[in-house]
């Protein structure tokens, strides 16, 4: 028999962002709002590469990839805020939330396996422009791409599995706005020291650690050699402009995920962790499009293209 306090649970109960009634409407616009705009601003991405021959290249290639993570990522953990409020229900069924914790998780791996894939592509870009084409040929570019949307489901899985492996709850309420395994970790009654290390290893070695972190952050070593190298002031803007879009989504992605994940627990309240995983969900999906939009002459101009066709059109 369970202890007194510790319950089996069929479903949990999603607290959500506030529990104050009269923010929910607002949180629900607001929430809304940001996901119209990341879905505008990555479909819009996507549609551009399908249309405009010229962005036919490695780098788009994965810049398609990058904003497919941040829609399916984002979609993961902000419907239920607007399904609770359209259906007026916080409740989750157990598997659903299981579900929605796996993919949040594999989703977030995944997007920095991409971004370290981008990494390398500006490393032979920049470093060796003329293996760059016969380096990063088409098969190439879909086998990183296939390896990067796989592994994050694959790493991910050891810490899940023993999560599933739970025998009871204290409560069947997250104080959170979506499944995410460290509030569901603070509800459980059963012994969590071999899943913290689990959770440690997997974040600390391949999230942050060997990989991806090494892998993206070290072909910029390089990088930044070959441009101080560059004799001209010109050539040296030309060279940091290429990959100076991509630098600056991993900066911040990397800036988002320290506040949310190594903010020392006496200096962590459960609102804050809200904070810093709401600015983790929708910041970087907002920004990398932005970004890549308005900072890249090629995707500009097939906007531009796209925009004067329409007009002949019509």
């Amino acid at each position: 028999m369970n202890p007194p306090n510790q319950t089996m649970v069929a479903y949990f109960i999603i607290r959500g962002i506030s529990s104050v009634p009269e923010l929910q409407l607002p949180i629900f616009l607001l929430v809304l709002l940001i996901y119209v705009i990341i879905l505008g601003g990555n479909m819009t991405i996507l549609i551009l590469f399908c249309l405009d021959r010229q962005l036919h290249t490695p780098m788009y290639f994965f810049l398609v990839n990058l904003s497919m993570v941040d829609v399916s990522c984002s979609t993961v953990s902000l419907h239920k805020i607007l399904t609770n409020f359209i259906l007026g229900d916080k409740t989750v069924p157990y598997l659903t939330c299981m579900v929605q914790m796996y993919f949040f998780a594999a989703l977030t791996f995944d997007e920095f396996a991409i971004l370290a894939v981008m990494s390398y592509d500006r490393y032979l870009a920049i470093c060796n422009p003329l293996l760059y084409h016969a380096v990063m040929t088409q098969k190439v570019c879909v086998w990183l791409a296939v390896v990067s949307w796989i592994s994050g489901f694959i790493i991910v899985l050891p810490p899940i599995i023993l999560v599933l492996d739970f025998s009871c709850y204290r409560s069947h309420e997250i104080n959170h706005f979506f499944c995410d395994i460290v509030p569901i970790m603070e509800i459980t009654c059963d012994d969590i020291a071999i899943l913290q290390i689990i959770v440690i290893f997997t974040a600390g070695i391949f999230l942050f650690g060997l990989f991806p972190f090494f892998l993206t952050f070290t072909p910029y070593i390089f990088i930044i050699i070959a441009i101080i190298k560059i004799r001209t002031s010109a050539g040296r803007r030309k060279a940091f402009y290429t990959c100076s879009s991509h630098l600056t989504v991993v900066i911040l992605l990397y800036l988002t995920i320290s506040f949310q994940y190594f903010t020392p627990k006496s200096k962590r309240s459960t609102e804050s962790s809200k904070l810093y995983s709401m600015l983790n969900t929708v910041l970087i999906p907002i920004i990398n499009p932005l970004i890549y939009s308005l900072k890249n002459k090629e995707m500009t101009s097939a906007m531009m293209r796209r925009l004067k066709l329409c007009t002949f059109i019509t």
